[in-house]
């Protein structure tokens, strides 16, 4: 993430209640996909759930940009 959404994001974390779900959420699935990063190779099971939580962190990520653009308005930022 851009230094300026990180920024907003401190801002609003704590009292924006759905950011703060999506913005855990997707430090988890960060966290799951560097272990199975580490790995040398995985199973096809592995692979699919890899697949799945990329699919997922970035559902999330695209869901923080949204919310994160309304903050933006709210601070006249665009």
């Amino acid at each position: 993430m851009e230094q300026r959404d990180l920024e907003l994001i401190g801002r609003w974390i704590e009292r924006d209640p759905e950011l703060k779900k999506y913005v855990e959420e997707h430090r988890e699935f960060e966290k799951k996909l560097e272990e199975f990063n580490r790995r040398p190779y995985l199973t096809a099971a592995e692979t699919m759930e890899r697949k799945r939580l990329q699919k997922l962190k970035l559902a999330g990520r695209d869901k923080i940009e949204q919310i994160l653009a309304q903050h933006r308005k709210k601070e006249g930022m665009i």
